[in-house]
């Protein structure tokens, strides 16, 4: 038992320093190419500490099988897990300012490809042709990233080129640190849970899922701290694209027969994660930023989400009440709110052009 806690401490303590490391190499890197943080955020970063979810999904889709139901689970889990825990933590750690471009570009591709993942494997398989259609989107996704890249509003930093190949030191070396503490605390979890009784499938609806975006936890919370917020939502938006052009399309490929669409994927989780980034949209609009409520709504969500799986995991008699809840009071009233939102924005903005 000890060195199981042992392992999870020291994979927290990894978690951090990479996090540190990546986060302070990507704006020194932001400075040397006269790019913004943001675009390093929405590249860098967020491909970045997208590694796990492509070692994991790769490694499922490849085996084919049994392993490869495990696939597009995690992709969608963790697509969930970014937007709602990692958004909300942040926004309650301190308000998030969304640059424009993540209203205008991110969030609606990030959205499409949602759409497209879903409407996908509504016949219960992500085929080959259709993941190198995504792997496809993703190449032009960064070509036109990069392209945009110069029109950044910094000056590059024209110092030598060992100050370069320092920052992107620094930016490989907290990658490194946050895959292997994230492997590190997920071990010594998963073992504690065993140990402690949970069943295999409720440790890898919980702990496995979000132990793969560990990651992102750690940059974008350390960005947020450290005022690089444009940073910690590009981390977000930039990973979860990621995770559907890349991972999923890669692993569609490489897997033997494709990669089988579970119903729960196509009826429950899939539905949701395309919720999710739609909810973006007029949440970002208003105002351009996160508040603390609002982070507060997305963390109360996620909370909701697991508890909802855990319940139905278990066979619990509740869970059916719990998912009527939440579809005929919560969301309506979740809803309702952001509406009211909507039209405050759309009215100030109306006197403002008045003016």
């Amino acid at each position: 038992m000890m060195m199981t806690v042992a392992l999870l401490v020291a994979g927290l303590i990894l978690l951090i320093l990479g996090g540190e490391w990546l986060v302070s190499g990507a704006a020194r890197l932001a400075a040397r190419l006269g790019m913004s943080t943001l675009l390093i955020g929405l590249t860098v970063v967020a491909f970045g500490t997208s590694a796990p979810e492509l070692v994991v999904t790769l490694d499922a889709g490849w085996r084919g099988g049994d392993a490869a139901n495990l696939a597009l689970g995690n992709v969608v889990g963790s697509n969930i897990f970014n937007v709602l825990f990692i958004l909300g933590v942040c926004a309650l750690i301190a308000p998030l300012v969304v640059n424009l471009r993540i209203v205008r570009i991110e969030v609606p591709i990030m959205i499409a490809a949602s759409a497209a993942l879903l409407w996908f494997t509504r016949d219960g398989l992500l085929g080959r042709t259709e993941g190198a259609l995504l792997f496809a989107s993703l190449l032009v996704y960064v070509a036109f990233t990069l392209w945009q890249a110069p029109r950044a509003d910094t000056t590059p930093d024209h110092t030598p080129a060992t100050g370069l190949a320092g920052a992107l030191l620094r930016v490989l070396a907290g990658l490194v640190l946050l895959v292997v503490g994230a492997r590190m605390l997920v071990t010594g979890a998963v073992q504690i849970a065993a140990q402690i009784g949970l069943s295999e499938t409720v440790i890898g609806l919980t702990i496995v899922a979000a132990g793969t975006s560990l990651p992102e936890v750690a940059a974008s919370v350390i960005a947020t701290v450290r005022g690089q917020r444009d940073m910690a939502v590009g981390n977000v938006i930039g990973s979860n694209i990621f995770n559907i052009l890349a991972v999923a399309g890669l692993a569609a490929i490489v897997a033997p027969a494709g990669l089988p669409a579970p119903t729960a994927l196509s009826t429950v989780d899939g539905p949701i994660m395309l919720a999710v980034a739609v909810a973006c949209l007029p949440i970002f609009f208003t105002g351009h930023r996160i508040a603390r409520w609002e982070g507060a709504i997305f963390l109360g969500y996620y909370i909701a989400y697991v508890s909802w799986l855990l319940l139905d995991a278990a066979g619990h008699d509740a869970a059916g009440a719990f998912s009527t809840t939440m579809l005929l009071f919560v969301v309506p009233l979740t809803l309702l709110t952001l509406a009211i939102s909507l039209w405050r924005a759309w009215r100030e903005h109306g006197k403002q052009t008045a003016l």
